[in-house]
């Protein structure tokens, strides 16, 4: 028995980092946005990039034998492309570009995560904030150029979530959407052009307003789209027949949790739905295997901050008030949690 046990998972996850350095290092250098303009041989990579000859070859058939890139030929005249993956999801021009929330984890969580094991010891973050600096939100918010960089990162990783959604949640009866956390407003546009009858509010902190009504008004839905600048602990929320929070909740503790599905309770009317778009756990938190780890990601980050189950999020909602929840699978580990009144 002994001799039919395989090391090889255990191998390739505690390796892991190899792989997923050697994209994020793509990613950054964009390589992928490169291959965008057709395909190209590895020396005229390495020219567009300023890469070394010394491994130039490993770098790209790593990333081939990886599946991030093609190859016709082999040798030195050899022609790399991109997938239909990448060239869809991680070449700059694309509107479902999510190099940016790459990027980030990149320059940042990188190293943060090399002290998992501290913040498991010590149940604190091991960001920027474990050394006194201000942590990255607050770093981010207080630089327009920084902040307008995040919003389209972070509307890269939840455009596709956006789309599912309204594809497999109908909205046809309702008159208004406010969407809390709303950033560059993109889930209000795109619930606008799908429903015309519908009316939607953005709601963020005033630092983002700027670049949401840029947004809203390169669409041409500046009448149909409110921006509401506040916080959300601090202010009461916008009431609307539907309030959405993308990525919200999973950035606090169970208090401020409990607190933020309370308020969405108070803004609803009778026959309202709170949808929380999210990495929802699976119940016997067996499978979502993303939405565990982004949980490990939220202590690294933030000092409450957690993932969550479809059960829990039906526990807190009852308690505020509302009578039922389902859970609606999006894209990916993504899914939509939703709460009725």
């Amino acid at each position: 028995m002994q001799g039919e046990l395989d090391p090889t998972h255990i191998v390739t996850v505690g390796m892991g980092f190899w792989a997923s350095k050697t994209l994020l290092s793509a990613v950054e250098l964009g390589l992928f946005t490169a291959l965008a303009e057709g395909e190209k041989t590895g020396p005229e990579i390495a020219t567009r990039l300023g890469l070394h000859a010394r491994a130039l070859y490993d770098f790209l058939d790593a990333l081939l034998a990886l599946g991030f890139l093609e190859r016709q030929g082999d040798g030195a005249s050899a022609r790399y492309r991109n997938t239909a993956q990448t060239a869809h999801f991680l070449d700059k021009s694309s509107p479902a570009y999510l190099g940016g929330i790459l990027e980030m984890a990149s320059a940042r969580l990188y190293r943060h995560w090399g002290n998992l094991t501290t913040a498991l010891q010590t149940g604190k973050p091991q960001s920027e904030v474990s050394s006194g600096m201000p942590g990255f939100f607050e770093a981010v918010y207080a630089d327009p150029a920084r902040l307008e960089q995040f919003l389209l990162a972070m509307q890269g990783a939840q455009f596709g979530n956006f789309l599912a959604l309204l594809h497999k949640v109908d909205l046809s009866g309702c008159k208004s959407l406010a969407d809390i956390g709303g950033a560059n407003a993109t889930l209000s546009i795109l619930a606008a052009r799908k429903y015309p009858e519908l009316r939607c509010a953005s709601f963020d902190l005033p630092p983002v307003l700027p670049i949401a009504r840029r947004k809203v008004m390169a669409a041409g839905l500046g009448d149909r789209i409110e921006l509401l600048a506040g916080n959300f602990f601090e202010h009461p929320l916008p009431s609307a027949d539907v309030i959405t929070m993308g990525n919200v909740l999973h950035d606090w503790d169970e208090s401020q949790k409990q607190q933020l599905i309370g308020k969405a309770y108070a803004a609803l009317p009778k026959g309202g739905r709170l949808i929380a778009i999210e990495n929802v756990i699976d119940d016997a938190r067996r499978s979502n295997v993303f939405g565990l780890l982004m949980s490990l990601n939220m202590l690294i980050e933030l000092p409450g901050g957690f993932d969550y189950t479809g059960a829990q999020f039906d526990g807190w909602c009852k308690s505020a008030g509302f009578v039922r929840t389902e859970v609606v699978p999006l894209a990916g580990p993504s899914s939509a949690a939703i709460a009725y009144k």
